[in-house]
């Protein structure tokens, strides 16, 4: 895609993007907070069937005003891919609309069971406005767990009920979120506006509110158990045909499920053997268990505590920022600031969240330390480094976020498309590792340890979900949920506990979990494409720029802007 001449007249299709970001942030007040829009910070979504439909109908309207525009409304290049992925996200979430899976999700992961709760650890708590903004909120958090659970029911009613496992799961979070001294307890005890205490009217109405939100997660937990586990399905897999259209909601593209089924299985091997051979550096003559112990026993590789790590991730960041700003990236200077902070949960997942429109909200990458850990070591989360912040997801999101002079709110904000952004951010590890940033061999394990989880990932949640044969080792037959915990525990060198979540999470997020890989896979074919089409005039740093500039299409949107005449 040319570079556009600055500054840029907004055109119509832009007007129709930001008019559906502003109606849209309405509909669901805390995707807007996760977005970063302002003006809806007190309000909760509705989250009941009929939340879901309206929102549905937005969609609806949007792609019928965008089919009235013509094509004599698209100005430009930056026009005509703003057609194509509001046509390819909305349509998809119409698709999935009818087939009734718009509500009513339970899983361990990024349901609303967990979004309620979460949203409260991006809003903004400075002042005694923000906590008054904060108390709100809480206040109308049963509201919205009434909402989730109506369309809970409406799922029991329809062809795909939610999966027991998940149930008994999202219960059991449930309860954690309504315990009497739990988070919102905390959150509330905890506000300090400008520094101080809070007056006696905000400390009393952040006080309502937190029992109100725990007491509305307590009678959810009891709906799950009570009401919806009866009536949910004992079978994990989603079977071939949900799991075909989760698969393009998560990718952006249409791919064989069995040519990437049989890919993620070399990949695996592929890898497990690059594992064998970096093991025998870090110690001659060891396994890759061998190796991966004398890593974690290694003192110099290891922090005493949670604080200590916090620190070293933000110092790796800050350096690595100032590093690829210098050379390989061209990075704004508003986004030149990353925040790591410890998170409220215990997961054991380091994640990101992206910066408020305003910026005001800087991005950050968040640790979620499990219980009963007391000690860090550092190896195996170079990679996640770079993986969540830059040239990973901070750079991405960023990137697009300040754009403003080229891409509407729709692009900046709303476009997202996992196989994009979390294709991105593995494409950025293994680009850090052909950089020569992961040279040391314990960091270079520590990206291989990550990427063969990955490439598992692939292998497991569509072998379960599409009921394909299962390889040998596992004992061949079709996958289940114990042949998918043998296969992750031959394969995945995680901790236990945190097996144990991810097993879970791809027992119930069809579709998700090789978005990362296969986004790779593509972020690398794409790359290679467009080397081959410019011949000598290909470069490294204008093929990044430009990508980046496209904000988090789906991956077939990215391939057409980027070698559009393949």
């Amino acid at each position: 895609m040319p570079e556009p001449t600055a500054p840029r007249t907004p055109s119509p299709v832009d007007a129709l993007a930001d008019a559906h970001v502003e109606a849209y942030a309405a509909l669901d007040p805390l995707a807007a907070t996760a977005m970063g829009l302002p003006g809806h910070d007190d309000e909760v979504t509705d989250l009941s069937p009929a939340g879901a439909a309206s929102r549905a109908d937005l969609a609806r309207r949007t792609l019928a005003s965008l089919d009235a525009l013509g094509p004599d409304a698209v100005t430009d290049d930056v026009d005509a891919v703003t057609v194509a992925a509001m046509r390819e996200r909305l349509g998809l979430e119409l698709e999935s609309a009818r087939a009734g899976l718009d509500h009513g999700e339970i899983t361990v992961l990024a349901t609303p069971l967990q979004d309620v709760r979460e949203v409260f650890d991006l809003m903004a708590t400075t002042t005694a406005d923000d906590w008054a903004v904060v108390a709100r909120r809480l206040g109308r958090v049963p509201q919205a767990l009434a909402g989730y659970a109506e369309a809970l029911h409406a799922a029991c009613d329809g062809d795909l009920p939610p999966a027991a496992r998940q149930v008994v799961a999202g219960a059991e979070q449930a309860e954690d979120f309504a315990a009497a001294e739990g988070f919102f307890a905390e959150l509330a005890a905890g506000a300090r506006p400008d520094g101080a205490e809070p007056s006696a009217a905000l400390a009393a109405d952040l006080r309502r509110g937190a029992r109100a939100a725990a007491d509305a997660y307590g009678r959810l937990a009891r709906t799950l158990r009570e009401d919806v586990l009866p009536r949910s399905r004992e079978q994990d897999a989603c079977g071939r045909d949900v799991y075909a259209l989760r698969s393009r909601q998560f990718l952006g593209a249409t791919v064989d499920l069995e040519e990437t089924y049989a890919w993620g299985l070399e990949e695996v091997a592929r890898i497990e053997a690059e594992m064998a051979d970096v093991a025998g550096r870090v110690r001659p003559g060891a396994g890759v268990d061998e190796a991966i112990a004398a890593l974690d026993a290694d003192p110099a590789r290891r922090l005493p505590d949670a604080a200590a790590f916090t620190a070293w991730m933000q110092d790796l960041s800050d350096r690595t920022l100032a590093e690829m700003g210098r050379e390989h990236f061209d990075i704004p200077d508003p986004i030149r600031r990353l925040e790591c902070r410890i998170a409220p949960s215990a997961s054991g997942a380091i994640y990101y969240t992206g910066p408020s429109e305003d910026l005001v909200r800087p991005g950050r990458m968040w640790f979620s330390v499990p219980p009963g850990q007391t000690s860090f070591s550092t190896w195996l989360d170079t990679t996640t480094v770079f993986h969540e912040g830059v040239p990973g997801h901070h750079l991405q999101i960023g990137h697009a976020m300040v754009r403003g002079d080229v891409l509407n709110r729709w692009r900046r904000t709303m476009s997202w498309c996992s196989g994009y952004g979390e294709g991105w951010a593995l494409y950025a590890e293994r680009l850090m590792a052909d950089l020569g940033h992961l040279d040391d061999p314990g960091d270079r394990m520590g990206m291989l340890v990550g990427s063969v989880l990955r490439a598992s990932r692939v292998v497991v949640d569509i072998g379960l979900h599409c009921g394909l044969d299962a390889p040998a080792e596992v004992g061949g037959g079709t996958w289940d949920a114990a042949k998918v915990w043998d296969y992750l525990t031959a394969h995945a060198r995680q901790d236990e506990p945190v097996r144990r979540f991810e097993h879970l999470r791809y027992l119930g997020w069809p579709g998700q979990a090789p978005s990362y890989k296969v986004g790779e896979r593509i972020w690398l074919g794409l790359r290679e494409e467009a080397r081959a089409r410019e011949g000598d005039a290909f470069s490294l740093r204008d093929f990044h720029g430009r990508a980046l500039d496209l904000g988090a299409v789906g991956l077939d949107v990215l391939r057409d802007a980027l070698v559009p005449s393949r």
